[in-house]
């Protein structure tokens, strides 16, 4: 990495002394050092926690022999192995982060480190007003609270969050230097990201590989079992994946930045560019190699394939070395087009980036395209991975419905269009269109995807492990675990739900979040992202098949639709009758000269609002209607089959239990007409003795047979 770091610099003059503000060779030479090293330590900590969360196993398995008073077996030698490397690394990232900090700042300022009270009082500035130094000192200190995690933290689902924190630290860097000022700087940040997110995975894979190979044949640890090829072949599924990001996006990456064939062949920066592509191919040829040939020679115990996997590492590591290098000497070098904002550019593109698009017809509906390479990188993933998901249970014998498969990629095919079409165009200068994105991202979008069940598809598709509750986790492990979290539980509980679809519009819309939305590249991917899993959940909730850990009732569901369907007539009547300017200090100052005025605009995108939120919520309560529908049908269904299979017992049980009952009923009755009738006899004697006292108890005839009692007593019958 270095000897190619400094041959790169060389070659492209990048470390060469400047004639005016030159820092000096300390920080010529030294800023490109610790990018390196900065690099590969963060890919180091990135692969360790891969390694740990989702490749290698957690523990040793307990034998029978074990005591049963042990709650915890002993860890995976390769597990404490790849921890402990992780937290060397992350102090390696810390350290080089700061150095990174200050040598960056010694490098723009043009002026050697010192220790005087002005170069700290400068530095203390540039940190936290400079947008440069605000990045490095976030990476700093996510670097870090990451590595103090490694030392402490040893349970999978701490690890996972780690890993997640450790991702969030290639953010910043994404966001500054060459990308932040290019033609389509959104699309080059984008493609930086994930370039940075593919470099780091796989890069960092390699590492341990390299670091573990002593300890995953058992040999040289407690364990008994070789685990060689399970941690290769799941390992090499991750590098496949992480090998065409890379290169995909590096192609595109270098696209924005060299537009013409003679910059590309002709510029110190575009041959760095050839230089680094060819060593991209020759690791993914070596990638090749390994799953097609030395992966399932391992399976069958060849010792000569053994020895070929760990040459074939090394050549991966010494290749990524000095790829590394020519990358770091890639970020040193200038590209063809330039980096800083021309004097005279216009208002629209100083707050966007980009300058105001032709004026809006209905033919540039379809026309005007910009990619957002996050959401077509999210899009192909998830395309790919599904249609691999399916053509694996067809393999397997298991069928998966066509009007699954449809939808999942309409759904797609709708989400490319809303993030880089036309909407997300004019979605920048225009409110109207703006809300024709949002509310087609949270609620058109969302309906494709639901009914595409991907969750069921992944938990059918995906292999388990088998491994027990000390093993390692695959997604289909780390996927149940997130659907019966208590998270899951409450997002995707239906009132929270409906809560979340319908007030977040309110908050996001009445507050300063829709400002930073608007101007900020980060702020905008983060509105994406949270209405399309706000209108993705919320769907899911009323339509979906995909497993939950709580369901509403039919009745409830109708009940929430009716809501939001209120909701946003509401929302969308109160912009339309709105007289103040939302993020007024964006879209007041585009300097848009066609189309109606910027208040015009924004209620008529109350009316779009109400319109577009009302239509999908209509579709969506029909639809659960006819599965409440169906619902009743298969349960009558149910019932009918089982009274076929018991010949009606629950029927003829019904009907027996009333005949008990009016059995039951008559016998009551029975025993309460004799006791009547006596009683009411006694009364009657009762009542002659008191009107002849002198006959009192010497009475024993009947009574129709006493005197002038010869008709018989009709009201005594009637009693």
């Amino acid at each position: 990495m270095l000897l190619a770091l400094a041959a790169a610099l060389i070659f492209s003059g990048a470390a060469a002394a400047r004639q005016v503000s030159d820092p000096g060779a300390l920080v010529r030479w030294g800023l490109p050092v610790a990018k390196a090293l900065h690099n590969v330590s963060v890919a180091a900590v990135i692969g360790g926690l891969i390694f740990a969360v989702g490749v290698l196993p957690k523990s040793i398995k307990p034998s029978r022999s074990r005591a049963r008073d042990e709650v915890e077996p002993p860890e995976h030698p390769a597990f404490t192995r790849a921890l402990a490397v992780a937290a060397g690394a992350g102090a390696l990232w810390t350290l080089s982060a700061v150095a990174v900090l200050v040598l960056t700042y010694a490098d723009v300022a043009g002026q050697g480190i010192s220790g005087d009270a002005e170069f700290t009082r400068a530095l203390v500035y540039f940190m936290t007003d400079i947008e440069t130094g605000k990045a490095w000192l976030a990476v700093t200190i996510i670097a870090a609270v990451a590595t103090t995690a490694l030392f402490g933290v040893r349970s999978l689902t701490g690890l996972a969050f780690t890993l997640l924190l450790a991702l969030v630290g290639l953010v910043p860097p994404a966001l500054i230097g060459h990308s932040s000022s290019s033609s389509d700087h959104e699309g080059a940040i984008n493609s930086l990201g994930l370039h940075l997110v593919g470099v780091t995975t796989w890069v960092g894979g390699i590492i341990m590989l390299a670091v573990l190979s002593g300890l995953l044949t058992g040999q040289r640890s407690n364990a008994s079992t070789d685990i060689t090829e399970p941690t290769l072949r799941r390992f090499s599924s991750l590098a496949g994946f992480a090998f065409v990001l890379v290169f995909a996006s590096g192609v595109i990456n270098a696209a924005i930045r060299v537009t013409s064939p003679g910059d590309l062949f002709g510029s110190p920066y575009g041959q760095l560019i050839i230089a680094k592509a060819l060593a991209t191919l020759v690791l993914g040829g070596i990638g090749f190699m390994h799953r097609q040939w030395v992966i399932p020679q391992l399976g069958k115990g060849t010792m000569s394939a053994r020895r070929v996997l760990w040459q074939l590492v090394l050549v991966e590591l010494l290749v990524m070395g000095a790829t590394s290098g020519l990358a770091v000497a890639l970020g040193r070098s200038a590209p063809p087009q330039p980096t800083t904002y021309s004097p005279d550019a216009s208002p629209a593109f100083i707050l966007s980036g980009y300058e105001v698009p032709p004026e809006l017809t209905p033919e540039r509906w379809l026309t005007e395209w910009r990619f957002d390479w996050l959401w077509v990188g999210v899009a192909l993933f998830g395309a790919v991975s599904y249609i691999m998901g399916v053509l694996k249970l067809r393999r397997r014998g298991d069928s998966w419905p066509v009007l699954r498969t449809i939808p999942w990629l309409v759904g797609l095919v709708v989400l490319t269009y809303i993030t880089s079409g036309p909407p997300a165009v004019y979605g920048r200068v225009l409110f109207s269109a703006h809300m024709v994105d949002h509310m087609a991202l949270t609620m058109v979008a969302p309906i494709f995807l639901v009914l595409g069940a991907p969750v069921t598809l992944a938990l059918r598709a995906l292999p388990s492990r088998g491994e027990g509750a000390h093993g390692s986790r695959g997604l289909r492990e780390w996927l149940l675990l997130f659907v019966h979290s208590k998270f899951s539980q409450v997002v995707t509980h239906p009132l929270f739900a409906a809560a979340n679809f319908a007030g977040s519009i309110v908050l996001f819309y009445y507050s300063d979040l829709f400002g930073f939305a608007m101007r900020e590249h980060v702020g905008h991917e983060l509105m994406n992202l949270h209405f399309l899993l706000t209108g993705y959940i919320f769907v899911l909730s009323m339509i979906g098949s995909d497993p939950l850990p709580r369901r509403a009732p039919y009745p409830m569901r109708l009940l929430l639709l009716l809501a939001t369907m209120g909701f946003h007539a509401f929302f969308g009547v109160a912009i339309m009758g709105g007289t103040g300017l939302l993020a007024a200090d964006y879209f007041g100052n585009l300097g848009r000269t066609w189309g109606p005025s910027a208040i015009a605009d924004q209620q008529l995108g109350g009316a779009v609002a109400w319109g577009i939120g009302e239509v999908p919520t209509l579709l969506v309560a029909i639809g659960v209607a006819v599965m409440w529908s169906r619902s009743d049908a298969r349960e009558t269904k149910r019932v009918d089959r089982a009274a076929d299979r018991n010949n009606d017992a629950d029927l003829s049980a019904y009907n027996d239990m009333f005949a008990r009952l009016a059995e039951r009923d008559a016998k009551l009755s029975d025993r309460r007409t004799p006791a009547a009738s006596q009683g009411s006899e006694a009364t009657m004697g009762n009542g002659m003795s008191s009107g002849n006292d002198g006959q009192r108890g010497k009475q024993s005839a009947p009574i129709e047979d006493a005197p002038g009692h010869n008709e018989p007593n009709t009201k005594l019958e009637g009693r």
